[in-house]
């Protein structure tokens, strides 16, 4: 016989007491104070049976008890009880109070103490065990709330968010707080911005002025909201016109993600939604909402499979579909003549050269082979003394720029000549600068080579055969090739590292990034924990949060989220400075394999740890002491997570989307550098130039979004609607911000980072089945139909594996170069070097059925929807509206079709001149050459000249410069208020910058 039960915790206080005996209130106290004395000085590693004393029933009483965490669970029993049974009982019940509280505490047995109770009777009554099975423990406790609530499907719907969970990270509480203050903040930031906007054009608009003419967008209207028909309605050939296809592919796939979770959020609202909220489980708050509240053994399932067969399908047709365009944009950009007419387009970057193949007539000959043969060759060259003396020479001009502008604006405000005598002198040093440049590149024979050369072609397709062709036997002996050479990308003080030392450095960079991931997790766990509700409510100065609902979903909502994202938006820069460290050649490819790179790091910190860290480490724990439940908790503790994930989704949706569109430290940042830095017209120019966009962060961040909607998807489908209106907001933003804010000039790839966002789509889909499949496996109890359901999921997942295998094998290869059968068709037919592919009708069945126009406009509807709608469709639709219909309708406004004519960007074949006329001019050791080399023997200095007595110091200035320093006033002035002002124009056209 059971004698007694008693819960404390290690300082004695009781958290529940039962006695199957008559005792007194004194004796009770009496026998639980000695066993606390008794089992809090017993050590871990002493068994866990005790013989009773005097006061607890001398020799024919038994102790028994385990230690979890905080508290002592302890059995009192007579002889006739098994010791070893009485400890599975123990488990037994414990393990039961889990499962119904969901990862049980101290708190839950202080709040619950009636849960508790009623527990205990269904596993003793009257000091005799009635039962020990934890599933059915479970289910009575279930049952029991179950018969205390009215049971009918209207009340399901009007009460399935009015749980009573005291675990606020599951309530809707926490879920409404996050939704309202995210909500409120960001209207807030998007109502500020409505205003500033027409105000602060240096902000919200410097591409309508800070950039080249042919790249400036159509003006915005000074309306509030303007901006939103003027972002939507540029067609998409003008926004690869101003800012490129790596823009134009990467805003594709934002509005492919958002497409794909509108659909989705459709689709399981009217199947998927309405089957879990009218689940028999029980759940409370939004767990309702998943499937862990539909029976196991319910053939509703089924809705949940076949919806979740069907969309992984469809999505996984999609994105083959939008590889498909990809691929035929690109090859369309390798070989249109605003890509072709760069010398950096035919010509490629070796380094790791050996030593005896370091001259130019060896490599004539070795790249000779290849089509069109070689135009020029240059062997690197450098000078560590004329790399400082090129610095020093800058520096100084810098310096003089702003001290005769200074100059300029005081003999104007005093009507009378300021002493110049500092700035002859700067002049005059700045010249033997100069000379000692000249000199140096006269002699550029005799400076020492380096292992890198670049080698220029006559044929584009030369390149590019160039580049996938194994150069050389020995190891690592011109194994480093790059294409689409420009010097600005360059980094060239990696070109020198050794093969070897590039190895090691690789070792060390990818063991660097392991250690600060672990090092990452560390600190998100310790900051985590620190914000968990019921770690904090125990602590003195947090007790309050118990009384404040609102403050508490306040708390759990919000600061958790917040956290994360500052820790996480510091994490890019020291990636980035590993892989520069590593010996990575161009920054763009930095930022390439950044992209993966940051993308597992933000799954594994962000996904798996932070945020999903609860239900990994519950799950891990459980199935240790008992492993046959694994599965059971995968089917349990997975669907928990669905919370957090919202919250985190609603701070990126509205407050990241509101801080991307309101650029508050930009803001903040433009005008104190125009104080306090712009002291010269040309530093003025340099502060207004449109900022970089952050790819390397943003495309990482977006992909880790998706895996976190996708993999959610169908156990808990609330998520799809959150993480649609996170896609579509930013498509819309991104839409105006690439038009009118960001510069591109500084990432032109091609294109070349939409294959990475692909290949992290593909890991949200293979998560989400991982999740669905082991949902599908933990109901397996269910029978024949539960056995059909993983068939059905194992299959899905086969299906996304060939999808993947035919990705890689079929568009990967075509992605990178140029395919010699696109150079042959180009070499054949010009016009298919400006004319917009045609992404569907390869056999060119249409080329003679229709006008030029109208071939153009049918070709950019197949872009914009054969992805996702089927061909037949597509052609029906242009049959029932004309082709001139839609030519009409994408060339309505007159201005872009203007732009789209005169431009050289995006024009005719017969614009562009042929490549040997263009290219005959360049010098690759004075275009392509490091920095140093690249430097000119002479500067011009930009200062503003409305003195007429300011004349003669130009040209004393210019006199002492002896012919290497110029200074030209064109395009700035000195207004009334004796402010400089600069004409960005000027700065474009003299190429100041």
């Amino acid at each position: 016989m059971i004698k007694s039960v008693l819960i404390f915790n290690q300082l004695g206080k009781p958290r529940l007491i039962k006695f199957y005996e008559q005792l007194s209130i004194s004796t009770q106290q009496e026998i639980l104070r000695e066993i606390h004395l008794l089992l809090s000085k017993r050590s871990d590693n002493l068994c866990n049976f005790l013989e009773g004393t005097r006061t607890i029933g001398n020799t024919d009483t038994r102790i028994i008890y385990r230690h979890y965490a905080t508290l002592y669970f302890v059995f009192v029993t007579d002889m006739s009880e098994s010791e070893l049974g009485t400890l599975d009982l123990i488990q037994a019940f414990v393990e039961s109070l889990d499962r119904v509280f969901e990862n049980v505490c101290e708190l839950d047995l202080i709040f619950h103490f009636d849960e508790i109770h009623y527990i205990l009777n269904e596993v003793i009554s009257a000091g005799m065990v009635i039962e020990v099975a934890v599933q059915e423990i479970t289910k009575a406790s279930v049952e029991a709330k179950r018969l205390a609530q009215p049971d009918t499907d209207a009340s399901r719907f009007a009460s399935f968010g009015r749980g009573q969970s005291e675990d606020a990270s599951n309530s809707i509480a926490t879920f409404l707080s996050s939704l309202v203050i995210n909500a409120t903040v960001a209207l807030t930031i998007f109502v500020i911005f409505c205003i500033l906007r027409p105000r602060f054009k240096r902000v919200y608009a410097p591409r309508t002025y800070a950039v080249e003419k042919e790249r400036r967008p159509k003006p915005v209207g000074k309306g509030l909201f303007s901006w939103i028909p003027a972002a939507l309605q540029a067609p998409d050939i003008r926004v690869i016109e101003q800012s490129g296809l790596d823009t134009y592919m990467f805003l594709r796939s934002i509005r492919t993600m958002f497409i794909m979770f509108s659909v989705i959020s459709i689709v399981s609202a009217s199947s998927i939604l309405p089957v879990n909220i009218l689940g028999t489980m029980k759940q409370t708050g939004l767990n309702s909402l998943s499937m862990g509240n539909v029976d196991p053994k319910s053939n509703w399932l089924w809705v949940h499979v076949g919806v979740f067969a069907m969309v992984v399908c469809w999505c996984i047709w999609t994105i083959i579909g939008e590889l498909r365009i990809y691929t035929h944009l690109r090859m369309w950009w390798l070989t249109h003549p605003q890509t072709t007419q760069k010398a950096g387009a035919s010509t490629i970057l070796l380094s790791n050269i050996p030593r005896n193949l370091t001259n130019t007539q060896r490599l004539y000959e070795l790249f000779s082979v290849f089509p069109g043969g070689v135009r020029q060759v240059f062997v690197n060259r450098g000078s560590k003394e004329l790399e400082k003396v090129v610095k020093k020479r800058d520096k100084l001009a810098c310096k003089l720029e702003a001290r005769l502008t200074k100059l300029a604006v005081e003999s104007l405000k005093a009507q009378n000549l300021q002493a110049y005598r500092e700035e002859l002198e700067l002049v005059e040093e700045i010249a033997r600068c100069n000379r000692a440049i000249r000199k140096a590149r006269q002699n550029i024979d005799k400076m020492p080579k380096r292992s890198s050369a670049l080698v220029m072609f006559n044929e584009q397709i030369a390149a590019h055969m160039a580049a996938q062709c194994v150069l050389d036997f020995k190891p690592f002996s011109m194994s480093q090739v790059s294409m689409s050479v420009d010097p600005q990308d360059v980094l060239w003080y990696n070109l020198e590292i050794s093969p070897w030392s590039r190895r090691i450095r690789g070792y060390l960079s990818f063991i660097a990034t392991l250690a600060l991931t672990l090092l990452w997790t560390g600190m998100a766990a310790v900051l985590s924990s620190l914000v968990q509700i019921k770690s904090l409510a125990a602590l003195e100065p947090f007790k309050w949060l118990q009384r404040s609902p609102i403050a508490l979903g306040i708390f759990s909502g919000i600061v958790p989220s917040l956290i994360l994202a500052v820790l996480m938006a510091i994490l890019p820069t020291i990636l980035r400075l590993l892989l520069v460290l590593e010996g990575t050649q161009r920054k763009s490819l930095v930022g390439l394999r950044l992209l993966h790179r940051y993308f597992f790091f933000q799954v594994w910190n962000v996904y798996l740890v932070t945020i999903f860290s609860s239900s990994i480490f519950q799950i891990a724990i459980k199935s240790v002491q008992q492993p046959g439940r694994i599965i059971e908790l995968i089917q349990t503790q997975v669907p928990q997570s669905a919370t957090n994930i919202l919250t985190y989704v609603l701070l990126l949706a509205f407050v990241g989307a509101a801080k991307e569109i309101l650029q508050g430290v930009p803001l903040a940042m433009r005008y104190i550098r125009l104080l306090v830095r712009a002291k010269s017209p040309r530093e003025q120019v340099r502060a207004e130039q449109p900022m970089d966009f952050k790819w390397s962060d943003a495309i990482p961040t977006h992909s880790l979004v998706f895996l976190m909607g996708f993999s959610y998807a169908f156990l808990a489908p609330i998520v799809n609607w959150f993480v649609a209106v996170y896609f579509g907001l930013f498509y819309l933003i991104y839409r105006y911000q690439f038009l009118y804010v960001y510069n591109h000039a500084n990432w032109s790839m091609g294109g070349l980072s939409f294959p990475k966002s692909v290949t992290q789509m593909m890991v949200g889909l293979y998560i989400s089945e991982l999740y669905m499949l082991l949902m599908m496996v933990a109901k397996l109890n269910a029978g024949a139909s539960a056995i059909m359901r993983v068939v059905v999921c194992s299959l899905v997942v086969l299906v996304t594996g060939g999808a993947h295998l035919y990705i890689r094998d079929v568009f990967m290869p075509a992605i990178s170069f140029l395919p010699v059968k696109r150079a042959v068709d180009v070499a054949r037919n010009p016009m298919l070097k400006s004319e917009f592919p045609n992404v569907l009708d390869e056999d060119g069945e249409v080329e003679h059925r229709f006008t030029a126009s109208e071939r153009a406009a049918r070709n950019r509807v197949f872009a914009m929807y054969s992805s996702m709608v089927p061909k037949f469709a597509i052609k029906l639709g242009l049959r029932l509206f004309p082709p001139s219909a839609a030519t009409a309708a994408s060339s309505s406004d007159e201005e872009a079709s203007a732009d789209h004519k005169r431009s050289s960007r995006l024009g005719m074949a017969d614009q562009a001149p042929p490549l040997a006329d263009s290219l005959d001019a360049v010098d690759l050791a004075g275009e392509f050459s490091s920095p140093e080399l690249r430097a000119p023997a002479a500067c011009s200095l930009w200062v503003p000249l409305q003195d007429p007595m300011f004349g003669g110091v130009v040209r004393e200035l210019e006199s002492r410069g002896q012919g290497t320093v110029s200074v030209v006033t064109d395009g700035t002035l000195v207004t009334a208020k004796f402010k400089v002002k600069a004409d960005p124009d000027a700065s474009f056209e003299k190429v100041f910058m």
